[in-house]
């Protein structure tokens, strides 16, 4: 087998974003991918926030909002994505490995977090493709579970109308 050796990909430093390493890269099925970077100390977010992340395309930053996909505490920021062959983004963000950079945002943001979440017993998450990225902060943090007895998080994946198996 032949495997395309390449150093990882390093990027110009942008004032906008933080400049972070690629950690882990788990290609789920030919749809989606997950990938993990590293956390700049100064980053803080509540579960449930999103952020912009990027790459360097064409000699400046190309930047779009994902959802984070790990808790508030986490020491690492986890991200899904799809897959799309011609997206600008995404059709580069997919040939992403261990040890390239990426850039981030310096600023989260979002509603979706738990303080925002109306009380009551249990707590209905739904979610479809990378609509899961915000649900999994959220039911990773302990503080949920203080809050709803019950947590039912339900995700399904559809590509064109058919499910992903």
């Amino acid at each position: 087998m032949n495997m395309e050796v390449r150093p990882p990909s390093r990027i110009p430093d942008a004032k906008a974003f933080n400049t972070v390493e690629v950690i882990r890269v788990k290609h789920r099925h030919e749809h989606l991918f997950s990938f993990s970077i590293t956390r700049p100390t100064s980053f803080r977010f509540r579960s449930g926030e999103f952020t912009m992340l990027g790459m360097h395309v064409e000699d400046k930053p190309l930047m779009r909002a994902y959802s984070i996909a790990s808790p508030a505490y986490a020491d690492e920021l986890e991200f899904l994505s799809v897959k799309v062959p011609d997206g600008p983004l995404t059709s580069q963000l997919q040939r992403i490995r261990t040890g390239d950079q990426l850039y981030l945002g310096r600023k989260p943001t979002g509603t979706l977090v738990a303080d925002a979440l109306l009380p009551g017993r249990r707590l209905f998450l739904l979610a479809t493709g990378t609509g899961l990225a915000p649900f999994l902060s959220i039911v990773r943090d302990p503080e949920i579970y203080e809050a709803y007895s019950q947590i039912i998080l339900v995700h399904s994946a559809m590509i064109g109308g058919r499910p992903i198996p």
